[in-house]
């Protein structure tokens, strides 16, 4: 459990779309059961609300994941993730991870300058504050996510297509690499629904048993929430299935039997 908001959040990034309306708004919220089998291991939650920022209008999107039950008491894992992005561009303008995992902690933020393209990185546990330049269309690890929900098209995507996304976390730079597995139903307790399946690109070692072990799976309509997310981990395996939902956007799509 970890490493599981992590999870969500990188996978998160794997979601792309038909560029046409905004796929979400103020009042979005989505709710995540991370388990290991039938085992409960925690809760993750995503939800955005719009306000503005240094007189900018922006969506400010707060993620927390959380240990729960007896999986606190082998591992009290505290995860806050938070990135504003401007309302109309899609680009962050900070972005806040303060996390306790097994009292492994850390409180940063980033003031995206996107005019100058500096990314300035203020690390509140050390007192320390870098500045890093960053590549243009350059995304935070939450912000992607929705900016890809907005921005990218799929319409013409094959099975076993790949692309790439500029990422910034802490205080590095990297490629992000996506690959389109193609499209698939789920059997949900929402019901049948129409999925987009995409693998991303990892980093084998430490946390993931190799380099394509996370599967992820979206909705196939113009809300693009991700449905079901699965990671093999170097130490058995481990889900994170939507549980609950409101303030979307657009209608949810469910076949009938």
């Amino acid at each position: 459990m970890r490493t599981a908001f992590c999870l969500l959040l990188a996978c998160f990034t794997s979601v792309v779309l038909i560029a046409q309306e905004k796929a979400y708004g103020d009042g979005e919220w989505f709710k995540f059961r991370v388990h290991y089998g039938f085992v409960t291991a925690g809760y993750a939650t995503l939800e955005v609300n719009e306000t503005t920022l240094r007189g900018k209008p922006v969506f400010h999107i707060k993620g927390f994941g959380e240990t729960v039950g007896a999986s606190r008491w082998f591992f009290k894992v505290e995860d806050n993730y938070q990135s504003y992005v401007d309302v109309k561009k899609d680009i962050p303008y900070r972005f806040i991870r303060k996390i306790d995992e097994g009292g492994h902690t850390k409180d940063i933020q980033i003031d995206f300058d996107q005019d100058n393209r500096i990314a300035v990185v203020h690390n509140k546990k050390h007192e320390t504050v870098d500045r890093v330049s960053f590549p243009k269309d350059a995304q935070d690890m939450v912000s992607a996510f929705y900016y890809l929900r907005n921005n990218l098209d799929v319409s013409s995507l094959k099975e076993g297509d790949t692309m790439d996304m500029n990422m910034f976390f802490d205080k590095e730079n990297f490629v992000f690499r996506l690959k389109f597995l193609g499209r698939e139903t789920l059997r949900t307790k929402f019901g049948k629904v129409p999925c987009l399946k995409f693998r991303p690109y990892v980093q084998a070692g430490r946390v993931f048993k190799e380099k394509e072990s996370l599967t992820v799976w979206v909705t196939d309509d113009d809300n693009k929430m991700p449905m079901l997310i699965k990671a093999e981990l170097a130490v058995g395996s481990l889900k994170a299935s939507l549980s609950e939902f409101k303030g979307l956007r657009h209608s949810f799509r469910i076949l009938a039997d």
